[in-house]
């Protein structure tokens, strides 16, 4: 089968398109045909560590020192199609459409992959009734991410919500969720994004290339800033009294303070990433077939010119996801 193996620790020329062996599923397994896979930020993040020191040291304990070794397949989004089960498997059949994560055991850059039934370190569902393969692959990871945030926020109807980032995969889950709940949604990015966050639900935008939204006199209940680049003590400001400051990404600077101001004030800040769950992954499906969310695909490549998808992503004008579509038609 064809897949793309992860090398060595750098740019996206590490990646590589190579035949490898097709896998075959364990008892508690199943083999995927992946139809599409997404690259996000985290991948490219994983592919070079240009992440925070407290991550960096261990994902290189976790994937190989001097280069990858436990994981040679980047990827952690994937939909498609289940070609076989394991003797044990008691949720999926073959010819089930499904989706989902791999979290941290990656693996999804191929046509094929097998997964457990049952993972602690992802999750599967079979795929949305009104999605494409490649709409249902750009879901797992932002919205999942999107969904917990916004359930810490423990938004109201009627809440002003301020989401920095909101152009990226999670921002863009995060509008709609927001916006499901009945928030009155604030959604800041570049100014090329700002059309479409009106068109997911945003009820107002800012272009933080033109505007200090620090010194705004508006207020918020709750701003959720996806990548943690905000001013700590400018978005603390912001925020209402038991105002809520959700951190994606936090550094241990933000951590700290974080803390202190939980502690010093009515104000709490929410730090943490998701642990996904199956229901939780259930939840979004039933939303996205109730119609009250959906993905947003900037760009599609086939796998085979993964480097330049990695290429576009890390240039950071993605305006939600992009995919990558497998055809297992062609060969190397």
């Amino acid at each position: 089968m064809k897949a793309i193996v992860w090398t060595n620790y750098g740019s996206p020329d590490v990646l590589q398109l190579k035949e490898i062996a097709k896998p075959t599923p364990k008892a508690n397994e199943m083999l995927i045909k992946i139809h599409a896979t997404t690259v996000t930020t985290g991948d490219c993040e994983t592919r070079n560590l240009k992440m925070p020191i407290l991550v960096r040291l261990p994902m290189r304990m976790y994937a190989g020192f001097r280069k990858p070794k436990r994981i040679t397949i980047l990827g952690q989004e994937l939909a498609g199609e289940i070609e076989a089960i394991g003797k044990d498997v008691k949720r999926f059949k073959p010819g089930d459409q499904v989706f989902g994560t791999t979290g941290l055991g990656f693996g999804a850059y191929g046509e094929y992959l097998c997964l457990p039934e049952e993972s602690a370190m992802g999750v599967l569902a079979t795929k949305p009734a009104n999605m494409t393969y490649e709409e249902a692959a750009a879901v797992p990871t932002g919205g999942l991410e999107a969904l917990h945030f916004i359930r810490k926020g423990n938004i109201q109807r009627g809440e002003k919500v301020l989401i920095i980032g909101a152009g990226g995969s999670i921002g863009t889950f995060a509008v709609q969720l927001a916006r499901y709940f009945g928030a009155e949604v604030t959604g800041v990015d570049s100014s090329g994004k700002l059309n479409m966050l009106r068109a997911i639900g945003a009820d107002h935008v800012i272009d933080y290339t033109q505007e200090d939204i620090t010194k705004r006199t508006e207020i918020y209940d709750v701003i959720f800033d996806v990548m943690g680049k905000s001013s700590f003590s400018g978005s603390v400001r912001s925020l209402k009294q038991n105002g809520r400051y959700l951190l994606g990404n936090a550094g241990l600077s933000q951590m700290v303070r974080g803390r202190w101001t939980s502690i010093r004030s009515s104000k709490k800040v929410i730090i943490g990433a998701a642990n996904q769950k199956n229901e939780d992954l259930l939840f979004l499906k039933a939303l996205i077939e109730a119609g009250e969310m959906k993905s947003v695909i900037d760009r599609r490549y086939p796998l085979e010119q993964i480097a330049e998808a990695h290429r576009y992503v890390e240039t950071g004008h993605k305006k939600g996801n992009v995919i990558i579509t497998i055809s297992h038609n062609a060969r190397i």
